[in-house]
């Protein structure tokens, strides 16, 4: 989700990014064929986005990745460039910044290459499957060690946090859209207020832990495995401040088949733990983590089925995403029986899992 509050200095474009993109590479290259220059970009496929993708011919027969935004930006005040600097600063592997184009909403970057770290691992052994997933594991701490920097440089990211009201629309979001846009059904009254009550509590617990700095969206399909393995992170405009938990979670958890078992998890928080250890953060107590990291399971995974169903019944977009829906309640429900809470949660999971809409 982009902040058009903090990037954007104009109306949405009437003309389409393609064209904008053109116009953009043509002035760079007086000289070139329009029209051999418009069949040399490629476009790519975005996730749930306003950007639009593109590969297109760069300096030296190299090709670089533009991102094309639906509104012109001021550079000093655009999320992507300003995390972009923040984790540049911080050592950590994020694409280079090649051109900026503000005025026609056009960012050129490194191309990393296709490969995301999901399709990596799909393919890959047992052994090198979990070698990477340690890998992205380190990066994790990574940014967390950056925090005090961000604060430093003053970085949208220190003023954006999992507060309690950023979390309980993330929450609602999930209820208007699996309930009424994909299932179409409205809840009863007393099922409605209880299951509030519910999701109003554990958004007022997490946003009470102590903030660290989020990717936001670290998951596989947000790491990219360069022609040499290396990992890099791309999609992280929206980094913010919320609880350590936040993106270990959405790594082990999101998107996945199944849920992954008990031990793994619990060898993972723990070596995320020593990582942290090792970069000299804030020592966090391995079953306190446990706790928050259950909890902060329920609300992203909630958070996750929202997202799901919005693209499923609202957009149209089911094939890429409704078969995740039921995974991530096994999850939910995994965390939330761990815990012992959320009854009126765990009731409505169990009635709606097996719903025809979720085939």
């Amino acid at each position: 989700m982009s902040h058009p509050s903090l990037e954007t200095t104009t109306d949405v474009f009437t003309t389409t990014a393609r064209a904008r993109l053109v116009e953009f590479l043509a002035q760079r290259a007086p000289r070139a064929d329009i029209a051999k220059l418009d069949a040399k970009i490629i476009a790519l496929t975005p996730d749930a986005s306003t950007r639009e993708y593109f590969r297109v011919p760069w300096a030296r027969n190299t090709t670089a990745v533009a991102a094309v935004y639906p509104q012109a930006f001021d550079p000093q005040l655009h999320p992507f460039l300003d995390v972009t600097r923040l984790f540049t600063e911080s050592k950590l592997p994020v694409p280079e910044i090649l051109e900026l184009d503000p005025s026609r909403g056009i960012i050129v970057q490194e191309d990393l290459g296709d490969r995301q770290l999901r399709q990596v691992c799909e393919i890959a052994s047992d052994d090198k499957r979990e070698e990477y997933i340690e890998r992205a594991i380190a990066l994790i701490a990574r940014i967390q060690a950056a925090t005090e920097k961000a604060y430093d440089l003053n970085s949208i990211a220190s003023r954006l946090a999992f507060d309690e009201a950023k979390l309980v629309w993330e929450l609602e979001f999930f209820v208007e859209h699996f309930f009424n846009s994909l299932l179409d059904i409205k809840l009863k009254r007393s099922e409605s207020s209880q299951l509030k009550a519910e999701l109003n509590e554990l958004a007022a617990e997490l946003a009470a832990r102590p903030r660290t700095l989020c990717h936001r969206d670290y998951h596989t399909a947000n790491l990219v495995v360069d022609a040499a393995g290396e990992l890099h992170i791309v999609d992280y405009q929206d980094a913010r401040m919320g609880p350590a938990s936040y993106d270990l979670v959405s790594l082990l958890l999101d998107r996945q088949p199944a849920p992954p078992s008990l031990a793994q998890l619990r060898e993972h928080r723990l070596q995320f733990l020593e990582e942290r250890r090792g970069l000299n953060l804030p020592p966090i107590d391995p079953d306190d983590f446990a706790r928050e990291f259950r909890l902060m399971t329920v609300q992203r995974g909630l958070k996750a089925a929202g997202t799901f169903s919005y693209l499923t019944g609202a957009c149209g977009r089911g094939d890429a995403y409704k078969h995740y829906i039921r995974p991530t309640f096994l999850i939910v429900r995994q965390a939330a029986e761990w815990l012992d809470r959320f009854p009126k949660l765990q009731e409505l999971i169990e009635v709606y899992y097996t719903n025809d809409k979720l085939e």
